[in-house]
């Protein structure tokens, strides 16, 4: 688990095959290794990865064609940036929020403007995780927890502060770039709930307004 609060930007070294995926080479850049160990856990663009190889110059993880085909990572390039944050622990402070790093998708960053000193960005989602964001409600993108300033279909709006600018790779994005998404973990598990005895049904539709009210809710 992670809270989404960047600790380092760190450089992508080298990306080498294996058998059909990929290892991960990252140089750390800031990021405090001396406590990780073989087989931590490390978010890289907000995907939980697995140090398998702790070189001095940062780390190596594994990347699945499971990953590859739901994030951006395989299209990382030696010298890219990405955003590092180690796993959290009891005593981790819960800046952000409870965020997985099993990213749900692939987003697209649809428009960039100026506003005083911050950045609004224009976020599309897939169709299938529009319903899970919220107006002031939570999401990573790329790893960093974030507030959903405005949605509109299956388009959401960022406000990004000097800071998270600086400490983060967002201020590298432009109109065209796809991010990783992960939606509150909340939202999932209470549609979940709400499914009840549906849930096991692979024919059900999810959470719509005709189970809601066979439920008793009024709408």
């Amino acid at each position: 688990m992670f809270t989404g609060i960047i600790q380092a930007v760190g450089e992508v070294r080298t990306l080498e095959s294996r058998g059909g995926d990929l290892r991960l080479h990252i140089r750390g850049g800031g990021l405090d290794m001396g406590d990780v160990a073989l087989g931590d856990s490390i978010a890289v663009n907000g995907v939980c990865l697995t140090a398998v190889e702790l070189p001095g110059y940062g780390f190596a993880a594994d990347v699945s064609n499971e990953t590859l085909s739901l994030t951006s990572l395989g299209r990382l390039k030696p010298g890219s940036r990405v955003n590092l944050e180690k796993a959290l622990t009891l005593q981790t402070r819960l800046g952000g929020h409870l965020v997985s790093g099993h990213v749900d998708g692939l987003g697209e960053v649809i428009e960039r403007r100026d506003d005083a000193r911050s950045v609004r960005f224009r976020v599309r989602a897939p169709d299938e995780l529009a319903r899970y964001i919220a107006h002031k409600g939570s999401i990573t993108v790329d790893g960093t927890s974030l507030t959903v300033n405005a949605v509109a279909g299956d388009v959401f709006e960022l406000n990004i502060v000097p800071h998270t600018l600086q400490e983060t790779i967002m201020s590298e994005y432009q109109p065209g770039r796809q991010v990783n998404l992960e939606v509150d973990l909340v939202a999932r598990y209470l549609e979940r709930l709400l499914l009840g005895d549906g849930a096991a049904d692979p024919k059900s539709g999810g959470v719509d307004l005709q189970m809601l009210a066979k439920a008793g809710f009024r709408i």
